[in-house]
């Protein structure tokens, strides 16, 4: 093979719907860098799972530019160009992205998703009109009023901590949270292979008299299901592994995911503030170089990017916008671990636990 890289697959020389459980659709005109990010991870995501397949969505000659920067090799043999005419813009309003571009990169990958010729869909691109156009192409499951997105924070045990919802929803009733908790659940038991996961609300305070009205009727209908509630959690508590999954408001979600970036970005600047002062801490700071590598690995968020919009009939991976290949490509295998477990179904049986238990004598 040359270095030029095959031109598109079309969608009948290409993959077949029975492949579903190996194929992924990327949107790659979203986030911050579009196909030279994108491209690379998919090959990245390639090399790691060699059952896996990919579906590159985008402007064609954009998509097949990057495609030729990177030269696949055998690696094209897997992947499949499908041209989309139209892209959402990060700032763009998600009616008019969900009305005015039914070819966009986004709409399309989650299309493929819909009609059976992939099994999920990843993408960087604009969160709102994300999870508008999902919601409207794929529906939620039955028993699930409201979506949610859900990402993992690590902890101080060594694993993470499921946290959700994180914006879908900025005012969430009692019932909202407790579907939530199922599906946050669900998607523990599923990626983390474990079969009873623990789950918390986040709340001020871990007494039974803290909180408003909504989250103390929240902790009733938690604790009268079958999931394996341990009560209120506190916002330390995320990060020191008290729970497996912690259910809160979006809003107030949002909020705190927002803050923890900003709390690790201050205490990176003022680290190498601190180690560039003068040339005794620069020393210090070389001697200390392996112990504040591996304290970078632990921490580092591209490990866990990749957040899941949870409660809808197909799987759907939501990058950070400014995603580099290594973040995107651990997006890339959150989906594949996501389709090997058939997470949309795991949702509905534990919502159906919950719903024979209510209805028990």
């Amino acid at each position: 093979m040359g270095d030029h890289v095959p031109r598109c697959i079309h969608a009948q020389d290409g993959f077949h719907p029975m492949n579903r459980d190996t194929i992924v659709a990327l949107d790659c005109m979203g986030g911050d860098f579009g196909p030279p990010v994108v491209v690379p991870a998919a090959l990245r995501a390639l090399e790691k799972h060699p059952e896996l397949r990919l579906i590159l969505v985008g402007l064609e000659d954009r998509v097949q530019a990057a495609l030729d920067a990177e030269k696949p090799g055998a690696l094209v043999n897997r992947l499949e160009i499908r041209h989309a005419s139209q892209v959402v813009g990060s700032d763009e309003l998600p009616s008019h992205a969900l009305r005015g571009k039914k070819d966009s990169s986004m709409r399309v990958a989650i299309n493929l998703v819909k009609e059976g010729h992939a099994g999920a869909c990843v993408s960087a691109g604009n969160t709102g009109a994300l999870m508008a156009t999902a919601r409207f192409v794929l529906k939620t499951l039955p028993g699930i009023d409201r979506p949610a997105i859900c990402t993992v924070l690590p902890n101080i045990k060594g694993g993470h901590t499921h946290v959700l919802d994180l914006g879908a929803n900025v005012d969430s009733s009692a019932e909202s949270l407790m579907e939530f908790a199922v599906m946050g659940s669900a998607l523990a038991q599923a990626v983390d292979d474990n079969p009873r996961p623990t789950v918390g609300l986040l709340n001020i305070g871990e007494e039974e008299i803290k909180g408003n009205e909504r989250v103390k009727e929240a902790a009733r209908l938690l604790s009268e299901s079958n999931l394996n509630y341990i009560g209120y959690v506190e916002g330390d508590g995320i990060y020191m592994g008290d729970a497996d999954v912690v259910v809160c408001d979006g809003f107030v979600g949002n909020v705190m995911l927002k803050t923890t970036e900003g709390v690790a970005k201050m205490i990176g600047q003022f680290m190498k503030e601190e180690f560039r002062r003068n040339p005794l801490t620069l020393l210090s700071g070389l001697v200390a170089m392996p112990v504040l590598r591996n304290l970078r690995k632990r921490i580092d968020p591209r490990r866990y990017n990749g957040a899941s919009l949870l409660g809808l009939q197909g799987i759907v991976i939501k990058s950070h916008g400014s995603a580099d290949a290594f973040a995107f490509s651990q997006a890339i295998g959150e989906a594949v671990v996501e389709v090997r477990q058939n997470v949309p179904q795991l949702i509905t049986e534990t919502l159906e636990n919950q719903l024979v238990k209510k209805e028990a004598p």
